[in-house]
């Protein structure tokens, strides 16, 4: 009679997992929209669409792209967090939707934390410390000398209050010790326009966006803000090696889903995204634009966004930005 009941028991178990292994199993059987959080034509929005087209070939099924801009990438995002927990909607989540906005915005649409779920980190690119054509500084120390002999003399451009480019230099200036005026601009053009003028002396740009520019002698490159150099200015210093230590500032960027979709579904689409990013075409892509692919575990970039979460807190309060 126990046997029985034991037996009966465990066909009642598997019975409940069969819906969700045969979806899991089915998945995708449908086009997958894949939103952007901004604007078509930057490089998080080049990168998505790469992945996105060896996903779909993966997947056997179109993974679209769809720009949403807004609130620095809050719409899209919570659009994505209110959306049916499936499987069928992702979002391009990124350092400012999990880990600057959250600190930066008086109020959240959504909790970055809690309403989205980790798939894989699809890249990183460095922001880079570039100096313009009056600046006779050639390196990071002596731009630091320079500015504390005559602090006025400098101010730092970026696209945007809350930026990248704004918070790696609020950090900086707390670095050595000497405040520095900000001139937020209205993207990443127009501050390279203020620079090669004259009208800032320095910026924390993206390596993408300033790369020409360097290449073209017009600025000149001091450090990269990452751990490593990287592979496009092989001879530029990190800021580490420039004396400047503990300064980790990049643009990341990485698909999430709703919470609560299935295990199995989650597996499915790192699995396609890893797949994806280790493909040669793609990866000669992302290149292109500055980006080192990643494509790290569900875990593992869950642990990562935690991390950038805790350490962006106390980066924009020495920013002073918010955004009521």
């Amino acid at each position: 009679m126990e046997m029985s009941r034991r037996h009966v028991l465990a066909a009642v178990a598997a019975a409940a997992l069969l819906p969700s292994a045969a979806f899991a199993q089915s998945f995708p059987n449908r086009p997958i929209r894949f939103v952007v959080p901004f604007p078509p034509g930057g490089s998080l929005d080049v990168s998505a669409r790469a992945v996105a087209d060896r996903m779909t070939v993966l997947l056997s099924q179109p993974v679209v792209v769809e720009n949403r801009p807004g609130a620095g990438g809050n719409v899209g995002a919570d659009l994505v967090a209110k959306s049916a927990p499936d499987g069928y909607t992702m979002v391009m989540g990124a350092l400012s939707t999990h880990a600057v906005n959250p600190h930066l915005y008086a109020r959240m649409p959504f909790d970055p934390l809690k309403d989205l779920a980790p798939i894989t980190q699809i890249g990183d690119v460095p922001n880079i410390l570039i100096v313009g054509p009056s600046v006779k500084a050639t390196n990071v120390q002596e731009l630091a000398r320079d500015i504390r002999a005559n602090p006025k003399a400098f101010n730092y451009g970026s696209g945007g209050n809350g930026s990248g480019g704004h918070l790696a230099g609020a950090l900086f200036a707390d670095r050595i010790g000497v405040p520095i005026e900000h001139i937020p601009y209205q993207g990443g053009a127009p501050q390279l326009n203020a620079l090669l003028s004259g009208e800032t002396q320095f910026t924390f740009d993206n390596l993408a966006n300033a790369f020409p520019q360097i290449e073209a002698g017009r600025v000149r490159a001091l450090a990269v803000t990452t751990p490593q150099r990287n592979s496009q200015v092989p001879n530029v210093p990190t800021m580490a090696e420039a004396g400047i230590p503990g300064f980790d500032i990049s643009t990341w960027f990485g698909i999430f889903v709703p919470a609560g979709v299935p295990a199995e579904i989650v597996t499915r689409l790192a699995d396609a995204a890893i797949a994806a990013l280790k493909d040669p075409a793609t990866v000669e892509r992302l290149a292109r634009l500055a980006v080192v692919p990643v494509g790290n575990t569900p875990a593992e970039f869950g642990r990562f966004v935690a991390a950038e979460h805790a350490k962006y807190r106390e980066i924009v309060r020495l920013s002073g930005a918010r955004i009521d």
